[in-house]
């Protein structure tokens, strides 16, 4: 995998990504050709049309990556791809035409750009049959050796076995003799030299899944291994690269004091970050202010009861504050004073919350909270004061999540659905220490890009 600004990427994902970015220069530039030809003038010399051709290659590639083209089910299904594909294109060209009006200079006309679009549809199709077909083969996959067969190491082969990872298990050897719970693993015993096994297999990365390390780790093996070129690495470091999680049954606190991350305090980082909220809320507030009326309207024929609601939830360094948000359930949703999870096809919420919530539109007026600097645009979801006491008694490390600010929209949002159990909140929670941890500005676009995917298919919102 690459690592860009602390985030892991898989390689054939950052390929495809810059076979597809040269497919859209070049459609780019045969439709200038194109156009140049049929309109009977010189096409000229590319220094003379290089900005419009990256606008719209970098425009279109933006749009991709928003609309989930480069996730797991579009790696994978060509139809869904597809779909997504055309979502995407439609994307860019609403971008390029508002960037047309504002800078005309740095766009293609538009006989151009339907012509480039026309290109850059049948481009990428073709590419994502041809490379698409073989990256899921094993040629394309990472070889694993796993040292363990217990526990530990069947959850690494459930892994593999989901459908779109970049890995496969080459092998397991059972370090002791009472790990049983993966069905071929050779016993420790039987390997004369583990770097020579791990040279045997083919094998890049060799995992430490055993289930108990204590006096039974291989030092001077695993030294051997490592100098003949094999990248080693335990369980947790592992699943967080492979899931983008932290995985709380095998992360412990020396893991997360002595590992990298937890930097999003850094003075640029968190300047930045403020700079960018502030500006980024008075744009969307000011976008989003008649979508807020209508909602509103709306709101009050539907229902008795105020437009807007405050509630209490805990943000930066477990501090409590209030959000701001559209009503969208009865007020006699909580009429017992006790907090209560949303479900799915919750009776509390109203016809128009239905719609406000699956649009995220009820979630708008908190960019108040985030001008002031309460919030911010990318963050853990904030949670209210009772769950945190309870969560916090239930799950470990819960209470790192808050050393961040809380966010409209975060890592656990885009990656999981809306949650409603401790045990939801568990995953979630590991998608929100793996955010913290992992914090950067290429993260945040990131989630950002990915966030309109999940507003336009809005599959876990509730």
């Amino acid at each position: 995998m690459f690592r860009l600004f602390k985030h892991y990427v898989p390689h054939a994902v950052v390929w495809l990504a810059l076979i597809e970015f040269v497919a859209l220069l070049g459609s780019a530039e045969g439709a200038w050709h194109l156009y140049a030809h049929q309109a009977g003038f010189d096409a000229g010399s590319f220094a003379g049309r290089w900005l419009p051709i990256l606008t719209f290659a970098v425009s279109n590639s933006l749009a991709m990556m928003a609309v989930g083209m480069y996730g797991t089910e579009a790696l994978r299904a060509m139809g869904f791809a597809t779909a997504r594909l055309l979502a995407a294109i439609s994307l860019g060209v609403i971008f390029l035409s508002v960037v047309g009006v504002l800078l005309p200079t740095v766009t293609l006309w538009r006989a151009n750009s339907v012509y480039a679009m026309a290109f850059a549809i049948v481009l990428l199709i073709a590419i994502r049959l041809i490379l698409t077909q073989s990256a899921g083969t094993d040629a394309f996959r990472r070889r694993i050796l796993v040292l363990g067969a217990g526990a530990r190491a069947a959850r690494l082969k459930a892994l593999s076995e989901e459908p779109g990872r970049g890995f496969q298990m080459a092998g397991y050897v059972a370090m002791a003799a009472s790990e049983k719970a993966v069905a071929g693993a050779v016993p420790r015993a039987d390997v004369a030299n583990l770097a020579d096994h791990a040279v045997a297999l083919g094998v890049g990365e060799v995992v430490l899944a055993m289930e108990e390390r204590r006096g039974a780790l291989p030092l001077a093996d695993l030294l051997r291994v490592k100098t003949t070129g094999v990248h080693v690495n335990d369980i947790a470091s592992f699943l967080e690269r492979e899931t983008g999680r932290v995985d709380l049954a095998t992360t412990n606190p020396s893991f997360l004091i002595f590992s990298d991350g937890f930097s999003a305090g850094q003075r640029i980082a968190k300047a930045s970050k403020r700079v960018f909220d502030i500006l980024a809320s008075l744009l969307v507030l000011v976008i989003g202010l008649p979508l807020i009326v209508i909602a509103g309207i709306a709101v009050k024929f539907d229902s008795k009861g105020p437009v807007f609601y405050r509630q209490p939830r805990v943000g930066l360094f477990g501090e409590a504050y209030n959000i701001v948000k559209i009503r969208s359930m009865r007020t006699d949703a909580e009429a017992a004073g006790i907090a209560v999870w949303a479900s799915e096809n919750d009776p509390r919420i109203t016809r128009v919350g239905h719609i406000i919530r699956k649009l995220r539109i009820d979630e708008l007026p908190q960019l108040w909270c985030v001008l002031k600097g309460e919030m911010s645009f990318v963050g853990p979801r904030p949670e209210r004061p009772s769950f945190v006491e309870e969560l916090t008694e239930a799950l470990p490390y819960y209470a790192e999540r808050h050393m961040v600010k809380p966010g409209l929209t975060g890592w656990a949002q885009i990656n999981y659905p809306y949650g409603a159990s401790v045990e939801d909140a568990r995953v979630k929670l590991e998608y929100d220490l793996y955010y913290a941890k992992n914090y950067s500005p290429f993260l945040d676009l990131l989630i950002l890009l990915q966030t309109v995917r999940v507003v336009l298919w809005p599959e876990g919102a509730r």
